[in-house]
């Protein structure tokens, strides 16, 4: 247990120097950026003028004005409206998908890397025969079978995005399990839940926040591309895919409204980004020497 007791207080050092006041410029934007895209999401009910399906004007696509902020769609609803809600959908769907495939997808992956041997290789050449397959296509597949309900929607999406997940979590924990202290774990009759809790989970656990991260983005990505070929949040639901669907016929009359949730798309994929990068250089200490 040496090399445990050693190693443990590196993790609590990189633990203490994860401040928001030490954070870069470009993280601290992102931050801001994320939270408040938080709070609308949290307050979209407050903050729309206008119900998520409500038919507010009798005139499809009528520009901006003093009453609809970004104007209406092609039933009447407010964009505005629309977009706030679509914040709470696109990223509470997201969040929920990239939870579940974290779950199943990392505790796998650990599992297998502990116990190693049959166990491993079995689940990893399962794992590899559904990456084979691409992600979108796959996703259309299942989606087409079973509905594009959004119970479907998350199930799907995580299942498919644990196998990536499982691919990260199992080639870090390879790494620690084969230390010394994890084989005295092993030697003194730890239970398999106590060693992954207590050894493996606290020097990964970096790595993983900051691949969360990550896999939110591809999760919020995935969704909003189903969406916008029509087999993901599904109609009245606000989803900012969909809306961008919805706008793309307008760009021939130069109506440029489909750049704002597509951009609202790209801002929110960047801010999270830039938070993951800086995350991933204070945890492994490659810029400032920890």
């Amino acid at each position: 247990m040496q090399n445990n007791s050693q190693g443990a207080p590196a993790v609590s050092r990189r633990r203490r120097s994860l401040s928001i006041a030490s954070a870069s410029l470009a993280a601290r934007i992102g931050m801001i950026v994320v939270l408040i895209y938080l709070l609308v999401a949290l307050f979209a009910p407050f903050l729309a003028p206008f119900g998520e399906a409500q038919v507010a004007s009798s005139i499809p696509y009528a520009p901006p004005d003093g009453t609809f902020l970004l104007g209406t769609d092609q039933l009447g609803r407010d964009q505005f409206s629309r977009l706030i809600y679509g914040a709470r959908n696109s990223m509470g769907i997201a969040l929920a998908t990239t939870l579940i495939s974290f779950t199943v997808g990392g505790l796998v992956g650990v599992i297998s890397a502990v116990l190693g041997g049959w166990v491993d290789q079995l689940i990893s050449r399962l794992v590899d025969v559904i990456m084979a397959i691409p992600q979108l296509i796959f996703a259309l597949i299942l989606l087409s079978i079973a509905g594009s309900s959004i119970p479907n929607l998350i199930l799907i999406i995580a299942l498919l995005d644990s196998t990536r997940v499982f691919r990260v979590s199992r080639s870090v924990a390879m790494n620690v399990a084969a230390m010394e202290f994890i084989e005295a774990a092993h030697l003194r009759g730890e239970r398999l839940p106590w060693i992954i809790r207590r050894e493996v989970l606290p020097n990964i656990m970096p790595t993983l926040v900051a691949e969360f991260g990550l896999r939110f983005c591809f999760a919020f990505l995935t969704i909003s591309a189903l969406s916008f070929l029509g087999l993901g949040i599904q109609p009245p639901t606000a989803d900012w895919g969909s809306m961008v669907r919805e706008a793309s016929a307008l760009i021939a009359y130069g109506n440029l409204t489909l750049f704002i949730p597509a951009g609202a798309i790209a801002v929110l994929t960047i801010s999270v980004n830039l938070i993951v990068d800086w995350f991933l250089d204070k945890a492994s200490g490659l810029r400032n020497g920890q």
